[in-house]
């Protein structure tokens, strides 16, 4: 072992010994502080999710089809002005090497301004949107919903500056306490008889509670600044990712807008209520791995690291989310019945079809966090104006034939989206197509191996009642699916392990 010196070629050595062993440390340092966020802002999601969803479920029960139809023609309406109210200037913030009080203080008042004007402008499209429906109650709903923009500033600002310090320790605990209030509250308005509006007084308790908690715990009230001198890098990555957002909304609320004037309110809510189902994992799970990959993503400089660090997510995500799909597909039949009950019996061939194209739509979304943090908002937007042209075609071809026509335009357009989408993002990202598929092979050769035992099983059982049909299935299916994972895939198994369990080893001197 060379002796340190200032001369020769031990200096030099030492040098280059140091840098690598501060390069290692810094890279477990945010090893360690991604897989605290995934294991707070996901391990807190279960638990909320576990909750509301056994709120949401007793509430399906206990709500009328045509309640979740007039909801959703609604929550169209708000959807789209929502695009508009100033996430991307918020997470603009997250992308900067460094902020300033200052620029804090512009993003709150472009905040308030934005929620405002969406406020009173809700207001006045709601007589118009009621008559396009054809359903008055539709302009009660958005007039009182038109008060929730009045906590965004409030949860915007201090969600991103948590986002920013990787602190998502904090995000969690608030997002628990309001989930368990918005199942609490949706609950009591349920069985108070409330109807469609317990899905409205449901959002005031989440929402409210997440802006009085997030502000709070990231101590972000700030006085507003309306003087937005220096502020043109903000606003033009928050007009990027509004002008994304817009054609998001494009491509999944244009269903609802197209088949909103050609069916009732009932079979509406068979077809949206079949859609949450099915989109579980990438509405409730999916946005929060996906906020701290872009968290993450942003604080890595080196692109080839963002590519690995990519497809690595990739397949640890497409492991847990695929066979939930597969599943989803081939139980469709029991599930519906015992989760929602015999009022929703005709949403399960909606239930079946949408389930095959989750996967597709999964596969999509987890591109966005990686270009994003590179700085290439024009791909996202590039990607966004292709779903925007692709999916509203489908879905007017599919509605001719009312929802089941939509649920298949669903499994017609999701692949042609998903596969333009990796067309445009994998060069930006740096990986290529091979790595991608190796990514997206593991679960999903052992969940098409999963589904298939699982239907042979289904065809073997003797007639039975819907709740042990189901148990027998979801259980055989994850003990088939965790067997071949253990069987054929150990290493990756492993690595789901140490990502869960491994404690931080500081680099040896």
């Amino acid at each position: 072992m060379k002796r340190a010196s200032g001369y020769g070629i031990g200096a030099p050595d030492l040098q280059v010994n140091v840098e690598e062993k501060n390069e290692a440390n810094e890279a477990l340092g945010l090893t360690d502080r991604v897989r605290g966020a995934v294991l707070w802002r996901s391990g807190s999601q279960i638990v909320a999710q576990l909750v509301t969803w056994s709120a949401t479920f007793l509430v399906i029960r206990m709500l009328a089809p045509s309640d979740y139809g007039l909801f959703a023609m609604a929550q169209a309406i708000l959807v789209f002005l929502n695009l508009m109210s100033g996430y991307g200037f918020a997470n603009a913030l997250v992308r900067r090497e460094s902020i300033s009080r200052t620029e804090i203080r512009q993003v709150f008042g472009m905040l308030l301004l934005l929620n405002g004007g969406l406020a009173i402008a809700q207001v006045a499209l709601a007589p118009l949107a009621a008559s396009y429906f054809r359903q008055p109650m539709v302009a009660e709903l958005l007039s009182v919903q038109a008060l929730l923009y009045l906590a965004t500033p409030f949860i915007a600002l201090p969600q991103a500056l948590l986002a920013r310090r990787m602190n998502f320790k904090r995000q969690a605990q608030v997002y628990l306490l309001a989930s368990l209030l918005s199942a609490a509250t949706a609950l009591a308005c349920a069985s108070a008889g409330w109807g469609v509006w317990t899905l409205v007084a449901a959002p005031f308790a989440l929402f409210s509670t997440q802006a009085i908690g997030l502000t709070w715990m990231a101590r972000s009230l700030v006085r507003p600044s309306f003087d937005f001198a220096g502020a043109a890098p903000l606003f033009r990555y928050g007009s990027a990712m509004v002008a994304v957002q817009f054609c998001w909304f494009v491509q999944s609320q244009s269903d609802v807008f197209i088949i909103g004037r050609l069916v009732d309110p009932h079979r509406l809510g068979l077809y949206t209520t079949a859609l949450f189902l099915t989109q579980i994992f990438t509405a409730k799970f999916l946005p929060p791995l996906n906020d701290v990959a872009f968290a993450a993503y942003s604080q890595i400089k080196d692109r080839d690291a963002v590519a690995k660090a990519f497809l690595k997510t990739m397949r640890l995500i497409l492991l847990i989310a695929l066979p939930f799909y597969f599943g989803l597909a081939v139980t469709a039949e029991p599930l519906v019945e015992t989760v929602l009950g015999w009022k929703w019996l005709e949403a399960i061939p909606l239930v079946r079809l949408l389930a095959w194209a989750m996967p597709f739509l999964t596969l999509q979304l987890l591109f966005q966090p990686a270009t994003n943090a590179l700085g290439h908002a024009r791909i996202s937007l590039r990607v966004a104006m292709t779903g925007a042209l692709v999916l509203p075609v489908c879905f007017l071809a599919g509605a001719q034939y009312g929802i089941i026509g939509l649920a298949w335009a669903w499994l017609a357009g999701f692949p042609i989206f998903t596969a333009a989408t990796i067309r445009l993002a994998l060069p930006v990202i740096g990986a290529s197509l091979g790595g991608l598929a190796r990514a997206v092979a593991p679960g999903l050769l052992a969940s098409s191996a999963m589904a298939a035992a699982v239907l042979g099983l289904d065809a073997l059982l003797p007639p039975m009642a819907a709740q042990p049909r189901l148990a027998a299935l979801v259980l055989f299916g994850a003990g088939t699916y965790c067997g071949l994972l253990f069987a054929f895939a150990r290493p990756l198994v492993d690595d789901v392990l140490k990502l869960v369990l491994r404690r931080r080893v500081p680099v040896a001197a």
